[in-house]
């Protein structure tokens, strides 16, 4: 699966988007910067994938071919994302406390 390219900065406006996209859809974002990639945002299983690989404790010279995806779940992949959280700005801001009396 090929990575998405987001600009960096716009990745900074939409990150909590971009995390959702991610961990709801496995597929992982590419964080540009002039058009070359500086990093990237994977789902969680991914991530220990990468982890397993570079510890030396997963050997993929020992493994099969990839089986083809069934037109079923390129359906699924294809359906529009849910979103999990939505940002709601606050209201109107609070007047200072007077000392002493915090949290």
């Amino acid at each position: 699966m090929n990575p998405v390219d987001v600009p960096v900065t716009e990745a900074r406006a939409n990150f909590a988007d971009l995390v959702n996209r991610v961990s709801y859809t496995g597929e992982p974002i590419a964080l540009t910067r002039r058009g070359r990639v500086m990093a990237a945002i994977v789902s969680a299983e991914d991530l220990e994938l990468l982890r397993l690989l570079k510890d030396g404790r997963i050997d993929l010279t020992q493994s099969g071919p990839v089986p083809e995806e069934t037109e079923q779940q390129q359906v699924t992949r294809a359906q529009p994302m849910r979103i999990a959280a939505q940002y709601r700005p606050g209201g109107p801001p609070r007047p200072p406390r007077p000392p002493g009396f915090t949290r």
